[in-house]
């Protein structure tokens, strides 16, 4: 089955990396026949949050309608976060916090990564008490990318064989739960 993915990438730093990590896993996904939309900060230009869209509505710039529908339109959510002093970027932070109707009961995955060995797994943990608060439950793994100047070409392309390899069955678990979540919301969520 095909699914919709929207991609929310975090970082709007001069030569930043993570943009591998957007294009690897969007390859990824497209490969196996989903539709694949990338929500960057860099090219949204949202305000910073005063108000949320929900508050905002008709009033609200024509990028956060358009964010809405790209959110609402989604099966699932994958969040690729660079790790900031041992917490997620605050770009990324803004683009979550100006929705959350647009996320309930959808499942979300986290890719975090990292100049250094550990791949980000701080800020992985920051999101997961972050996006199940907002209506995105987080599936049970994480998909952490060490070393992302080396691991990465700037075309999203595998270097090093690793990832390859375990990107499979972290997709494999994303489509279940996105599946899973799917058929639930079609009957109805809990309030």
């Amino acid at each position: 089955m095909s699914y919709n993915f929207v991609i929310v990438y975090g970082s709007v730093r001069t030569g930043r990396q993570g943009i591998k990590a957007v294009r690897f896993f969007k390859q990824i996904l497209e490969n196996r026949g989903h539709k694949v939309s990338v929500v960057d900060p860099l090219e949204q230009k949202l305000p910073l949050l005063d108000k949320m869209y929900k508050e905002l509505k008709d009033d609200a710039p024509d990028v956060m309608k358009h964010l809405s529908e790209t959110f609402r339109s989604a099966d699932a959510i994958v969040v690729v976060s660079a790790e900031y002093n041992h917490s997620i970027p605050p770009a990324l932070t803004n683009i979550l916090d100006h929705f959350l109707e647009e996320y309930f009961w959808k499942p979300s995955a986290i890719v975090s990564y990292s100049a250094g060995g550990f791949g980000g797994v701080r800020a992985a943990m920051q999101l997961r008490s972050l996006l199940p608060e907002i209506g995105l439950p987080t599936i049970p793994s994480i998909f952490p990318i060490s070393k992302i100047h080396e691991s990465l070409s700037d075309e999203g392309k595998d270097l090093t064989g690793k990832y390859e390899k375990r990107v499979q069955r972290f997709v494999e678990e994303l489509e279940w739960y996105t599946s899973a979540l799917k058929r639930q919301r079609e009957k109805g969520v809990p309030y």
